[in-house]
């Protein structure tokens, strides 16, 4: 144990104005109810210990930091009475800081080894900002306060995490830093002010600083008294994996550079060794077939040995075909040790400078997505224990390189609808002109620019079929696919009793109760997800298969849990149900297309969501040899009205089929006033003009989770049309229809008439809603 006087921040603590002191009355306090409460020999322990505090003169009153090093008995007793018995003082980073400042005094030899004795002496440069450091000490001090002052919970996070770079390794290292106030004791040194804990609660939710407590509570109002007890814990690993994870959910998957740079960065802080490099090789198909990948993921020596520049695509699909029948692992310490006639495809990798080698083939759900290759250049070299340093990261890789090959296959086709599917008829003479001055301009050697293709002029007509609360009933079906992985493999674990029985049997049974707890609570993070799911896809596929070798008789039910964990029933069945949802109203409007365009000539285009949604535009300049008058248009509009209601009806007859129940809400947004629209020929789609125009588009990406004004109730809502409108003008075609639609039994005969709440720059919207007769 050390008593050195340390600013664990560096010197990149702000100073706050506080009246705080070190004081081990609360200390005190607690020996004297612990003494009170504990029945066992600890007892004695804490009577020994309170009384070594009352014969010094460390009962009473404030102590200089100075002066600490005086007390190091006392001190001592601290330790003991506070740190865990498990952890030697060179396992355990633990010590006493001044009250609510990144000031130390004591701890043990590891907390100083991991800080330096000086604060430019530590192993790792920190990385954080003083602003992240003063923002993380009035969380911790406030949270504080209203705790113990207020008994209000504050909706913050107080744990910290600090990360630095190694300075003898270059690479990140990560740490949790947890800070016990418990030994802190606070009082207002005058009467408390009454606080707004509503309005306080949504602040500090929407993420708002803590500037508000400042002035509602300025912390010279306070006097602290006390020590705080820190303790540092390495979670490198932990964060390597979480940082890779945050790169698969994000979905740019390996696409941009950065985030192979992320990735291929995690994994070196994974394995704690610069010098060893990864690379990232995704297993792609077309029409079944292996195909090169377009990115390289890290070093690039797997593209340089099996890529386009070294082999042929058929010599590549022949080679890929082959490993992907038998994919193998393989390890080599120094692959120029290695002469044997299988290996031969090494010579490639030594030309490349390349000693340590391993192939790891990656699968995600049993099938092959890739290989991830771990090398050394030149004379370094790395040894198994590396690599197993690896397991926790593998899932991650595996779910990356996944989502890699899907992206690679929405690439696939999206560039097939948008180079290959036809221009909808209403516009293509449109296209025939430009396409016609390009070719000409060509021709007599003029510039070859394409012509802006705009039409002025229309009016637009958007839709939304929505399914209800899709996101919502995703996570429910994701936990309960979970619940149910986990209860199969409780029941297989306990099956396993009579043939095994051992502690690590007891464990495994343990976490999946675990688990299941935090699964019953709804307290499933993204990062727990991912843990989970490693729990059961890496780490319990392994030791039942460990127990399948050891114990033969227990195969049949090992095989009969392995055949049914990787199912997602629930998953499954709302993805069935969304697809039946969508493909009912997509063979709607494709059997609806010729009578759209029978009145007049105008522009469908949808878009897949969760549900359907549909842009329309129509005018005089869509077609300009045909004459336009309002009829052409309250004809759609009525069409579009009367479909919605026909819509409502069709997915309301699909429960019965659905494996999951899901209902659809029916948006309709009414503009009244005609919209310039021109083709962007960067994302190959017609786009609104203008900046006027731009606010019929903001309304449309804001009004799909509007609420009804001053209340919490959504305004879409199933078995029901919402038409959103500005001004009463705006629905005067609508009106007639509704009636009309009403006295034919298609609609009930309520019309609701609806203020809308504010939505970011937008107010004033109202609305009508209607509900479809069953």
């Amino acid at each position: 144990m050390q008593t050195i006087i340390l600013d664990i921040s560096g010197n990149r603590g702000q100073a706050l104005q506080l009246d705080a002191a070190i004081s081990f009355e609360p200390f005190i306090a607690y020996l004297e109810k612990r003494v009170q409460e504990e029945q066992t020999v600890k007892a004695g322990w804490y009577r020994e210990a309170l009384a070594q505090f009352k014969s010094s003169s460390l009962g009473t009153g404030d102590i200089l930091i100075e002066d600490a090093h005086l007390y190091i008995k006392e001190l001592e007793y601290v330790y003991a009475c506070l740190s865990p018995v498990s952890n030697t003082e060179q396992q355990l980073a633990w010590g006493l800081t001044f009250p609510f400042l990144p000031i130390t005094f004591y701890g043990t030899d590891l907390l100083y080894e991991l800080l330096g004795k000086r604060a430019d002496a530590s192993q790792y440069e920190a990385n954080r900002h003083t602003s992240e450091y003063r923002r993380d000490r009035l969380q911790l001090i406030y949270s504080y306060i209203l705790e113990r002052l207020y008994n209000f919970q504050a909706p913050v996070k107080t744990e910290q995490y600090h990360a630095g770079i190694n300075k003898v390794t270059g690479l990140l290292q990560y740490y949790a830093v947890n800070i016990n106030t418990d030994l802190v004791e606070v009082t207002a040194k005058g009467a408390l002010p009454v606080i707004d804990f509503v309005q306080l609660y949504t602040h500090l939710s929407e993420g708002g600083g803590m500037e508000i407590l400042e002035e509602m509570l300025p912390l010279d109002m306070f006097r602290f008294r006390g020590v705080c007890v820190i303790s540092i814990t390495e979670v490198t690993a932990r964060k390597a994996v979480e940082n890779i994870s945050r790169v698969r959910l994000s979905r740019t998957a390996l696409v941009e550079e950065k985030s192979y740079t992320e990735v291929i960065q995690s994994l070196k802080s994974l394995v704690r060794n610069s010098k060893i490099e990864f690379d990232l090789f995704p297993f792609l198909r077309v029409n079944g077939e292996p195909v090169y990948s377009l990115e390289k993921g890290g070093t690039g020596i797997l593209f340089d040995v099996w890529g386009e520049d070294r082999l042929s695509p058929q010599e590549f699909s022949r080679q890929a075909k082959g490993f992907a029948s038998r994919p193998i692992f393989y390890f080599s310490s120094d692959i120029f040790q290695e002469n044997r006639k299988e290996y031969a495809f090494l010579e490639f990798f030594r030309k490349l400078g390349v000693r340590s080698l391993a192939l790891m083939p990656v699968f995600h759900l049993h099938e092959l997505v890739g290989i991830m290759a771990v090398h050394t250049w030149g004379d370094d070299t790395f040894d198994e224990k590396a690599l197993a340093l690896l397991e926790p990261a593998i899932g991650p890789v595996a779910q990356l390189l996944q989502i890699y090959i899907e992206e690679f296959n929405l690439e696939i086709e999206k560039v097939i609808k948008e180079r290959y599917t036809s221009v909808q008829p209403s516009v293509q003479w449109k296209f025939n002109e430009a396409a016609w001055y390009y070719l000409y301009n060509i021709k007599k050697n003029l510039p070859a620019g394409l012509q802006h293709i705009f039409f002025k002029g229309v009016y637009p007509l958007y839709g939304a079929i929505d399914i209800r609360n899709s996101t919502i009933e995703r996570n429910r079906a994701i936990i309960a696919d979970l619940d149910s992985h986990l209860s199969l493999l409780v029941a297989t674990l306990d099956a396993l009793r009579q043939f095994v029985q051992n502690d690590l049997l007891r464990e495994m049974i343990y976490h999946c109760q675990q688990w299941q707890q935090v699964l019953v609570e709804q307290q499933l993070s993204p990062a727990d997800e991912n843990e989970l799911n490693i729990f059961l896809e890496v780490e319990a596929v392994q030791y039942l298969q460990h127990i399948a070798v050891q114990y033969p008789k227990s195969r049949e039910t090992v095989e009969t849990c392995l055949d049914n964990l990787s199912g997602d029933i629930n998953k499954n069945a709302l993805e069935a149900s969304m697809q039946l949802i969508n493909d009912v109203v997509n063979q709607y409007f494709e059997s609806e297309q010729h009578k759209i365009q029978e009145s007049y000539p105008c522009y469908f285009e949808k878009f897949r969501t969760d549900g359907v949604e549909y842009d329309i535009y129509i005018g005089q300049s869509i077609a300009p040899d045909r004459p336009f008058n309002h009829f052409h248009l309250k004809n759609l509009r009525l069409w579009q009205l009367s479909s919605m209601a026909h819509i409502a009806r069709l997915t309301h007859n699909l429960l019965e089929k659905m494996p999951r129940q899901l209902h659809t809400t029916q948006l309709i947004f009414v503009h009244n006033h005609p919209i310039d629209i021109s083709f962007r020929t960067d994302e190959r789609k017609f786009d609104v003009e203008g900046a006027y125009n731009i606010r019929y588009q903001m309304i449309k990406k804001r009004i799909d989770k509007v609420h009804i004004r001053h209340t919490e109730e959504r305004l879409t809502q199933p078995d029901k049309i919402a038409l959103i409108y500005s001004d009463r003008k705006d629905v005067e075609d609508y009106l007639p229809f509704i009636h009309y639609m009403q006295e034919t039994g298609v609609l009930t005969p309520e019309i609701e008439e609806l203020e809308l709440e504010e939505l970011q720059g937008l107010s004033g919207l109202k609305a009508l809603r209607v509900t479809v007769n069953g």
